[in-house]
């Protein structure tokens, strides 16, 4: 077994500016886990509470991203079967139409249209029977999208599918006609049997909290209504929101989007089962996995993280639905594999991080992208996270922008950042850095302060 590297490396105190940022925040120094390494050589450089497994946030997507990756390939891609059950005769499929899930976390709106297309070019313009959609390769989905902070309308609590069509959420783009003293209500996607009040009054003042000003209903997915105001002075902006009836949003959306492409359908969309020993009409192919990652990562996407997760179990025991106990199991395994038995304390929840139970040490993840510098994903993964001062959840760093690829975690109570450092030397350097704290997102100034120390090669201190 691989030692653990940062096991015998000194604890040195953490650099003046970190803890000047940690202060001004009222943040305590033993909140912030530190492990900063040389990559390759697995050099300690920084080294503070390294070893105490904490509340990671969304760093831990890079365990999921990683065993994906390592398990699969970065070209491996999700396929979505369909069948045309019946002859296709003057336009007219005679039977039903079947669409299977396969855990595609990028079946949003353009690619279902890319499905329903291929259908039309191979002749079909009206279905005298059904659109059955099998969601039966993930178990049925026991989880609360409520259970996280009680909010059902964000789209990080939408619960995983085999068949997630479009994240199962709306988005709502308000635009401003002052000629109308109204705001136009645009929205992506529309959905069968859905009514949208299509505008909202305009009001002066400053655009601060333009939502809750809209005092908008999504309780009843079939009527979404706006009672107040959407400020003139915001522009254009969106807002996208989950779903209020997720069980139903799968058809509503098929069925509206059939509908609008000049399709007609004799009977419903309605959840069910492919056929057993008939190959599929056709298939259509998701983008390759290392494209999934980099959403991933970049933008912390939940929902995607979850997909990628449960389709780690999939992968492993293909003729049952996957589980999250299941899924967990896969991650631990690899887990081990990669790094030997785990410190006490470790606490593997979900894919996404989205968790209060998630534990993992700043050693731990540290070892972790050691190994995936010197391994042959590694262009892969460092493309997919985030470049601090430019894109994705990083774009606000103050840090010196392109300097450092780190993908960050933030809950409540923890923020934390992961990743690589390119420094001024010309060294990469492999950085953790995570806080639990109730003022953890307040002392995000004292990450910021570590990415730059770090990119200065560590200046003496």
């Amino acid at each position: 077994m691989l030692l653990w590297l940062a096991l015998a490396a000194p604890a040195w105190a953490l650099p003046p500016e970190v803890e000047s940022a940690l202060q001004r925040a009222r943040v305590p120094p033993d909140a912030l886990s530190v492990l900063l390494q040389e990559a390759g050589s697995g050099r300690t450089v920084l080294t503070h509470q390294a070893q105490t497994p904490v509340n990671p946030a969304s760093l831990a997507k890079l365990l999921t991203t990683l065993a994906a990756l390592d398990q699969l390939g970065p070209a491996w891609s999700w396929t979505t079967p369909v069948w045309l059950l019946g002859p296709v005769n003057d336009g007219v499929l005679d039977g039903s139409l079947v669409i299977k899930g396969s855990g595609d976390p990028k079946l949003v709106i353009e690619r279902v249209w890319l499905l329903l297309r291929q259908v039309q070019q191979r002749g079909v313009r009206e279905i005298r029977g059904d659109i059955v959609l099998d969601r039966s390769a993930f178990a049925p989905n026991q989880g609360d999208p409520a259970s996280f902070d009680g909010d059902t309308t964000r789209p990080y609590n939408v619960q995983p599918d085999a068949l997630l069509l479009n994240f199962k959420s709306v988005t709502y783009t308000f635009v401003p006609d002052a000629a109308r003293g109204v705001a136009q209500v645009l929205v992506d996607v529309p959905l069968a049997g859905t009514r949208v009040e299509r505008t909202v009054r305009l009001s002066a003042g400053p655009c601060d909290d333009w939502r809750s000003a809209l005092k908008a209903d999504f309780s009843d997915a079939l009527r979404v209504r706006f009672a107040g105001s959407y400020p003139a002075a915001c522009g254009e902006l969106s807002w996208p929101v989950a779903d209020a009836d997720p069980a139903t949003y799968n058809a509503r959306l098929v069925e509206a989007l059939w509908h609008d492409m000049g399709g007609k359908l004799t009977g419903r969309v309605i959840d069910g089962f492919a056929p057993l020993g008939i190959k599929p009409s056709f298939e259509l192919k998701s983008p390759a996995l290392a494209e999934v990652v980099r959403d991933i990562n970049k933008f912390s996407n939940n929902v995607m993280a979850q997909q990628l997760f449960l389709t780690l179990a999939l992968q492993r025991q293909p003729a049952q639905p996957a589980t999250a106990d299941a899924a967990r199991a896969v991650l631990r395994d690899w887990l081990v594999a990669r790094t030997g038995e785990l410190p006490p304390g470790t606490q593997l929840d979900n894919g996404s991080g989205l968790s209060r139970e998630t534990r993992l040490s700043a050693a731990l993840l540290g070892r972790l992208l050691q190994q995936a510098w010197s391994g042959p994903a590694m262009p892969e993964l460092m493309a997919s996270l985030p470049v601090n001062g430019l894109d994705g959840t990083l774009r606000r760093s103050r840090a010196t922008a392109g300097r450092a690829h780190l993908k960050t975690g933030s809950l409540r109570d923890v923020a934390g950042v992961a990743g690589y450092v390119l420094s001024d030397s010309g060294r990469r350097y492999v950085l953790v850095a995570i806080i639990n704290h109730p003022q953890a997102n307040a002392a995000r100034p004292a990450l910021d302060a570590l990415v730059q120390w770090s990119l200065r090669d560590a200046p003496s201190r």
